[in-house]
């Protein structure tokens, strides 16, 4: 049997009442497919159908094959070792003690014909740059980065049939990256993947475009895609002029005719004041006359109707993704002003800043380097979640930290009273006013976090944050475009256009760091943060 994806009249609806798919549609065959869409599309909503995470309210998911699932945010318990997430270990096991001379039934039976699962697990761990850690190292002596391909390597030895993968290069560097794409190139069966990464979009054989509860279908990689969206917009634009241009026509005709019909109306009344012609005939004219001008105004109406509904459809044909305009002028930090002071700071893990670091005014600082290196920790450090062993990270402004597990919301609050939590002093109109600006709008502000997408979860983060009291004149920001479309991306550039304060940001998205203004270069490697100059970035992020 071909290995393939079939979903017929799929709809799911979450808990509070918000309908994500009604009625779809959508099936995938062999190669790879890159499913596109704005956060809260449902994207990761349907790969969690078709993996079987969730079940449908209504419709059928079926697969022909074997499928293996890599989840947005991939969570592994950290006293599990590598070959118990491999799935392996038990073979192993197995085959340690047929080597060591123990030549009971069951273990054969374990091992069956896999004699080779050692050689062939090591080997995809070599193939995805996980070679140094072994088998029998545990979840938590690796970074998070790590954790992800040390999932993929999983998948990719099990061999399944269909592999779905939802951002699979968040908090990857790009050594692990270029490890990750070479693997989606040469993957042979039924792959859809979910990602905001170009690079890996530029893999894929199509493109799946999820929008308003349907999947559109576009040949070639993202490029591809990119050229064949930008046809189909300029044609929606000129559809729109044309059609404004017919509506306008409409409703100056429409507007000629009232005035026609006022003037018959008010001729043939002077005329039957005057009694120029028997009562009979002027009664039947009036009578002709008032059906025909409801003909004549009907049909003008009836016109004016369709040429607004072509609007309407032409309108709609048309994207406008919305972006965050937001002021903050409470955030602004002067030019000089101390910010942020590091002197001899020894991090937990083994990271260090020697000698002493300072952060002054509106600076803002991008902190790169390969994972497990150990940004997150002077992040977290910085931001107080953790002790430093020696040394101290001194703050001088209202600091505020947003990490990668966006655990600054309650998820059982709504977006407008998470803010809240962040902004007591302000009324709910005031609150619901700033929230619109970052694009949650009306009944939007009232849903529940915990039933947000990567997205719009992060959005809400970021509002909550930058709309804190006092306002935060240090942001610092920890992979803040994993989970994000490239719509959002571009609403997250925007907010922080309009942000006036020091920002420290970890990433490795080089292509966002480079569009957000980043003033200085910070790279951790080898245990030591040091500054670089920009054009060694691409080597060492």
């Amino acid at each position: 049997m071909t290995p393939s994806i079939t979903c017929t009249s799929l709809a799911f609806t979450w808990p509070d009442g918000t309908t994500v798919f009604e009625g779809l549609d959508v099936a995938f065959g062999p190669g790879r497919t890159g499913l596109v869409g704005v956060n809260g599309s449902g994207k990761s909503t349907l790969l969690k159908l078709i993996a079987g995470e969730l079940a449908p309210a209504d419709g059928a998911v079926r697969v022909a094959g074997e499928v293996g699932y890599l989840p947005q945010n991939v969570t592994l318990d950290t006293t599990l070792r590598v070959d118990e997430v491999l799935g392996v270990a038990e073979l192993r096991a197995a085959l340690h003690a047929i080597e060591a001379g123990d030549v009971a039934e069951e273990h054969f039976e374990t091992v069956g014909d896999d004699w080779d699962v050692e050689e062939r697990a090591l080997a995809t761990l070599g193939e995805l740059g996980l070679g140094h850690i072994g088998l029998d190292r545990t979840v938590g002596e690796v970074s998070g980065g790590e954790s992800v391909l040390l999932r993929l390597a999983a998948l990719l030895l099990d061999r399944p049939d269909v592999l779905l993968l939802d951002e699979p290069t968040n908090n990857l560097d790009l050594y692990a990256r270029r490890r990750l794409y070479a693997a989606v190139a040469n993957w042979p069966g039924v792959m859809v993947v979910v990602s905001h990464d170009r690079e890996l979009l530029e893999l894929v054989d199509q493109i799946a475009d999820l929008r308003s509860g349907e999947v559109t279908w576009y040949g070639g990689n993202f490029s591809a895609y990119e050229e064949a969206l930008a046809v189909e917009q300029e044609a929606a634009e000129r559809m729109v002029r044309v059609a404004e241009a017919d509506f306008r026509k409409q409703k100056r005709e429409l507007a000629d005719a009232q005035v026609k019909l006022a003037r018959r109306k008010r001729y043939g009344q002077k005329m039957f004041e005057q009694k120029r012609e028997p009562k009979i005939v002027m009664g039947a004219r009036k009578r002709a006359a008032q059906e025909s001008a409801g003909k004549h105004r009907i049909m003008h109406e009836e016109k004016l109707a369709e040429a607004r509904e072509r609007l309407d459809d032409a309108a709609d044909a048309v994207r406008d993704d919305d972006e965050i305009r937001v002021d903050l002028p409470y955030t602004a930090v002067p030019p000089g002003r101390g910010v942020l002071t590091l002197m001899d700071l020894e991090l937990a893990y083994g990271a260090r800043v020697g000698g002493g670091f300072d952060l002054r005014g509106p600076e803002r600082v991008a902190l790169i380097g390969r994972n497990g290196a150990g940004k997150t920790t002077l992040l977290r450090t910085v931001a107080g979640e953790l002790e430093p062993v020696s040394g101290e990270a001194r703050v001088h402004v209202p600091l505020r930290f947003l990490p990668q597990r966006l655990d600054v919301l309650d998820p059982e609050l709504t977006v407008a009273e998470n803010v809240a939590r962040f902004a007591p002093g302000a009324t709910n109109n005031r609150v619901r006013a700033r929230l619109a600006r970052f694009l949650f709008r009306g009944a939007r502000a009232d849903q529940r976090a915990a039933t947000l997408s990567g997205g719009e979860r992060f959005r809400a983060a970021l509002a909550a944050l930058m709309l804190a009291e006092p306002a935060p004149q240090l942001l610092m920001l920890d992979e803040p475009t994993n989970n994000l479309d490239m719509a959002s991306v571009r609403q997250l550039t925007t907010a922080l256009e309009s942000y006036e304060g020091a920002l420290i940001v970890a990433s490795h998205d080089l292509p966002f760091l480079e569009s957000i203004g980043i003033t200085r270069w910070l790279l951790m490697e080898e245990g030591e943060l040091k500054e670089v100059a920009p054009e060694t970035v691409e080597r060492s992020a």
